[in-house]
């Protein structure tokens, strides 16, 4: 079971200015709180919930059936088990539960959409959601079942079951009841009131956490890119005339000036950059020479992606919303995940395609024909087989994040008999995301095992500040290697430095 890394900082939830970083800070186990304004505008909100629910006009949510059910009005009576039954009936995910982090900063965003003031459930629901996450509760949460329509109805009905004493949950390294839970922290059965219900199932939390955290590592695994480039840089004795500035600026395409910069700045002082230095080629493989031009767009399209994340934090994704200060209750789509899912498929491709350039650096270093060291990068070709299998690890990783990198939102499967006619499905694409990320670290991690092998068949020379460091580090914790041994421990240990790297970036 993935544990949350205890931190200092404290974050104030109010619905608003929720931001990536801050996100991340949550997984970590940063302490959370509802700001001190919530309070005031959700009971505006509530108040007007339940002048509605008093009333005899049906209001989708509030007093009438969901889904397909919205025709039939439901007697004031039913209406506390109303909202019971939607989270028990929703609870309907299968498979592998989420990890503690994504599952805590599910939590977190959905008592942050609900301090929005705009749907109108009472501030004892916040607090109560708030006293789990402090306590350390976390609902055990299937990461199948979500179509991602009206939001992420199935696994938003698992993290809301422990509120109301149903489910499991994990708590002190533990899976058990929620109710077991419940009692040994003194914590009370949730009693639902009219509209809560739905509001804690619909909207597009989880899918947003598991895929705004992939956001995030998928960010630093493309600046972690371009640095081991520039280590492939070194051991192929690349030309850099290919990273001037100049001309990346004739292009005027933002990322790959950044890329060209940042590649460049790995190799400062490197005897690369040394005018007299003469390359063995005139020009370099598209794989080196055209890293800049192939890094770039994906480093823009994860920007694109970033952007759209961060407004969904913030945004109110309940239906209906309420708005008190006019009066009225409005249903509306705000739940649908489709700008998620367009935009975590989108990352995926980008994060994909950093994977597919860097397995053919891998083919470069290992291949004698171009890279003018011995085969496989072994000192003792024939008896010794080097790194050859490596090559078979990454094309493996390769061709599993090409077929990731299909998007699921294009193959919306309707539901509910037609009203859910269309879907996102984007909770599978920021599950997509998550893999492709991890396959593309181990990638990126072979490619600077092979890199630096490389550089040891050459003759000494300076390598840059920047790919003297990762060199450096990874010889530390892997030895050149002579004649054959386990590779899987190689790649394990490159893995693990280059995993530590990516943190620190």
């Amino acid at each position: 079971m993935i544990q949350c890394t205890k931190t200092r900082e404290e974050i104030s939830l109010n619905g608003d200015n929720l931001c990536l970083k801050q996100v991340e800070q949550i997984a970590k186990g940063a302490a959370v709180s509802i700001a001190s304004d919530v309070e005031d505008k959700m009971h505006a909100s509530r108040a007007f919930v339940e002048s509605v629910a008093a009333g005899e006009t049906p209001v989708y949510g509030v007093n009438t059936g969901f889904g397909y059910f919205s025709r039939k009005r439901i007697e004031n009576d039913k209406l506390l088990e109303l909202q019971k039954n939607i989270i028990v009936s929703h609870a309907s995910g299968y498979g592998k539960p989420l990890s503690i982090p994504e599952t805590r900063v599910a939590m977190c965003l959905r008592l942050h959409v609900l301090s929005k003031g705009y749907t109108g459930v009472r501030y004892c629901l916040c607090e109560a959601l708030l006293h789990l996450i402090q306590a350390e509760i976390y609902p055990v949460i299937p990461e199948s079942g979500s179509v991602g329509a009206s939001g992420d109805l199935a696994p938003l009905a698992h993290l809301a079951m422990p509120l109301i004493g149903h489910g499991e949950v994990f708590y002190k390294n533990q899976r058990l009841p929620a109710l077991e839970a419940l009692k040994e922290e003194k914590l009370p059965v949730f009693e639902l009131a009219e509209k809560e219900g739905l509001s804690l199932i619909n909207g597009t939390q989880v899918m947003l956490a598991v895929g705004s955290l992939a956001l995030a590592k998928a960010c630093r695994v493309a600046l972690m890119s371009d640095k081991i480039t520039a280590l492939s840089y070194e051991g192929m004795e690349a030309r850099v005339d290919a990273l001037y500035p100049k001309l990346h600026e004739a292009r005027g395409q933002k990322g790959q000036c950044s890329v060209a910069a940042r590649i460049l700045s790995e190799l400062e002082g490197s005897y690369l950059m040394d005018s007299h230095f003469k390359a063995p080629r005139v020009q370099d493989s598209y794989s080196l020479r055209c890293a800049p031009q192939v890094h770039g767009p994906s480093h823009d399209l994860l920007a694109f992606c970033r952007d759209k994340v961060e407004i969904e934090l913030n945004a109110a994704t309940d239906n209906p919303l309420v708005f008190s200060d006019e009066g009225s209750i409005v249903s509306g789509g705000n739940f649908h995940g489709q700008v998620l899912g367009m935009a975590f498929d989108s990352a995926c491709a980008a994060v994909s395609e950093l994977g597919n350039i860097s397995e053919r650096r891998i083919e470069l270093l290992l291949n004698p024909n171009s890279s003018e060291l011995p085969a496989f990068l072994t000192p003792y070709e024939g008896t010794h087989s080097g790194y050859m299998a490596a090559q078979y690890l990454a094309a493996s990783l390769v061709n599993e994040n090409k077929g990731l990198a299909n998007p699921a939102w294009t193959d919306s499967i309707p539901g509910n008999v037609g009203v859910e006619d269309h879907v996102s499905m984007g909770m599978n694409s920021a599950k997509k995301l998550r893999k492709i990320v991890e396959n593309t670290v181990t990638i990126l991690s072979v490619e600077a095992l092979l890199a630096s092998q490389a550089i040891d068949l050459r003759i000494s020379r300076q390598l840059g500040k920047g790919t003297e460091r990762i060199y450096s580090l990874l010889r530390e914790r892997v030895p050149k290697l002579d004649t054959d041994r386990e590779i899987h421990l190689d790649v394990s240990r490159s893995r693990q430095l280059i995993e530590e790297l990516i943190a620190d970036l």
